[in-house]
């Protein structure tokens, strides 16, 4: 049984719901691609999604190791290439300042986020810069 749904609504515009939960997500071309980039490309959810994947996995390794990771942030930044128009590459940049682990918990959890499905799942040729500031 599928657990996803989108619909096109037309000037390059969809939604796209996630049926355990209802919540929506609506998707627009950026405007250097015809759209108006009113919200998230499809690329950029991409992206998103690689973060917030590290994200759920340095925190599964958190809470194993009672290390709070509250409060903490990325910057995420693409880059598309052209012939074929594709992500290129995805910068994630994390901040915690003031964590309060050893230097052994901050390598668990570097590895976690670079060893994350997301980031496991994208095409080798996209490349992926991740920097960690704790």
């Amino acid at each position: 049984m599928h657990s996803m749904e989108s619909e096109y609504l037309g000037e390059l515009r969809s939604t796209n719901q996630h049926l355990k939960s209802g919540q929506k997500v609506i998707t627009d071309a950026p405007t250097d691609n015809n759209g108006k980039g009113e919200a998230f490309s499809p690329t950029d959810l991409v992206c998103s999604a690689l973060s917030a994947c590290m994200m759920t996995i340095m925190g599964i390794v958190a809470r194993r190791e009672n290390v709070d990771l509250t409060g903490m942030t990325s910057k995420i930044t693409k880059e598309m290439s052209a012939n074929p128009r594709k992500i290129a590459k995805i910068t994630v940049e994390f901040e915690k300042n003031g964590l309060e682990a050893s230097d052994k918990q901050k390598e668990m959890l570097k590895n976690a986020a670079l060893t994350c499905p997301v980031a496991l799942s994208l095409d080798p040729a996209i490349e992926q810069k991740v920097s960690f500031s704790f």
